[in-house]
């Protein structure tokens, strides 16, 4: 690899980085919404299961389970979940763990999923 190309690289991995951290310690998610407001819940007034999943996020990676959970407990619980998705798929747990696979993203799980989460929805909006 040519050496320009080498500095550019690292020039533009050095800004990304510069500009994620200054989000990560400046961006509060309460008072500046990055992305526009759901529109279910504009809508309806009534919060969809994903409501609430960028404050929990941002609450995560400052530590903050509590706050995590209160704006979005669905969320942080599927994030396990959804990691086991991802070993199993890309990392070679499919091979590993057939039946881990079949029991817990098969069609009968993903219908218990697609019931916890309108029965979630449901529950958040009472």
């Amino acid at each position: 690899m040519r050496k320009e190309l080498k500095i550019g690289i690292g020039a533009v991995v050095t800004v990304l980085v510069a500009a994620a951290l200054y989000i990560f310690y400046t961006f509060d998610p309460e008072t500046q919404p990055l992305f526009p407001k759901c529109p279910f819940l504009l809508a309806t007034g009534y919060e969809c299961p994903g409501c609430g999943s960028q404050r929990a996020v941002h609450s995560l990676l400052h530590f903050n389970i509590g706050t995590a959970l209160k704006y979005n407990a669905f969320m942080v619980l599927a994030i396990p979940y959804i990691f086991l998705g991802i070993y199993l798929q890309y990392f070679g747990g499919k091979k590993r763990f057939p039946s881990v696979e079949k029991i817990l993203f098969g069609r009968w799980a993903a219908l218990a999923l697609l019931a916890f989460i309108l029965v979630f929805w449901i529950a958040r909006n009472v």
